[in-house]
């Protein structure tokens, strides 16, 4: 027998031994629009995100970095574990991240007045102005990101993702699991 012919029957058996293709019902014209809007939700956030990143690259801040400082922008002084839990991440991979920004003088970690165990989480004048920074940049990618919408549809844009936020908060409420239990990652 040929190669040829060979190459051929291996292809044929290994078709045949394929289980066989099961096909999903075609999807209505409303589900398939829903279906739709999950994965530009998805798209634009992780599009967002790596712009946002490439943004951040020359200032030498990483994500997880950079996501650490904004979260502490909005409440400085929040306890460690608290802040694991909003950044969905387990204590030990934040304690590492909060070493190196300790390490590079972003922030400084103080043992809480009422519990000396406890850690809280503080921003220093460094990160104070690697934060007006950010805010910078980042009205520039919205200008970018937001181009071509009036007020009133960025408005509108902004209280319908509110509403799908909340919406998402009471399934997981509603459902008695925590967020990090849905995740995959």
């Amino acid at each position: 027998m040929s190669k040829a012919a060979s190459k051929a029957l291996n292809v044929q058996k290994a078709v045949a031994a394929r289980p066989p293709e099961r096909k999903l019902p075609p999807l209505n014209a409303a589900a398939a629009r829903d279906l739709r809007i999950g994965f530009l939700i998805h798209d634009v956030s992780r599009l967002r995100r790596n712009t946002f990143d490439q943004y951040m690259k020359p200032l030498g801040v990483t994500r997880s970095q950079w996501w650490v400082l904004a979260h502490l922008s909005r409440k400085d002084g929040m306890m460690q574990t608290e802040l694991a839990g909003l950044l969905d991440v387990g204590k030990v991979t934040l304690g590492g991240l909060v070493d190196r920004l300790e390490a590079g003088g972003w922030i400084d970690r103080r043992p809480d007045p009422s519990d000396r165990r406890v850690k809280n989480v503080f921003l220093t004048p460094k990160a104070i102005g690697l934060l007006q920074e950010m805010r910078a940049v980042e009205r520039v990618l919205n200008q970018n990101v937001l181009k071509g919408f009036s007020a009133e549809e960025r408005h509108t844009l902004a209280e319908l993702l509110g509403r799908v936020k909340a919406n998402l908060s009471h399934v997981i409420d509603k459902s008695g699991l925590s967020e990090d239990r849905l995740d995959d990652d």
